[in-house]
């Protein structure tokens, strides 16, 4: 777990989208909004994300790479950065996890988790 001097809240919103989804050939589209809080003692820069993104037939895919949305934005004690990007799965619910690897100003580099969310069609949870 990071120290409270190297902290961020992260929160992530979903929405399906049926217009880029079709459902007879297995492909389901989200958006994910994140919102992503300085709430350390110390500033840091986003530099790379890892996420996991888990379908219901457990077919597993992972993203690696550097910032998000093309950005690496850094954020001050505070400071917020929000952004939206997509994903697409073979079944009507799935689940994405993963983590940020940030450096902060003063040289420490460390992970920050993302708790696992769901990626559903509505009416589709019970």
């Amino acid at each position: 777990m990071s120290e409270p001097r190297y902290q961020f809240n992260i929160s992530v919103q979903v929405r399906y989208l049926p217009d880029q989804s079709e459902p007879s050939a297995a492909q389901y589209a989200f958006a994910y909004t994140v919102t992503i809080v300085n709430t350390g003692k110390v500033a840091a820069q986003l530099i790379s994300r890892h996420w996991t993104i888990r379908d219901e037939q457990d077919e597993v895919v992972e993203v690696k790479g550097l910032g998000v949305v093309g950005q690496q934005p850094f954020l001050k004690t505070g400071e917020k950065f929000e952004y939206t990007s997509g994903s697409r799965i073979a079944t009507p619910i799935g689940t994405m996890e993963g983590s940020y690897f940030f450096v902060a100003e003063d040289g420490h580099r460390f992970d920050q988790p993302i708790a696992a969310f769901t990626l559903a069609v509505p009416r589709t949870l019970h």
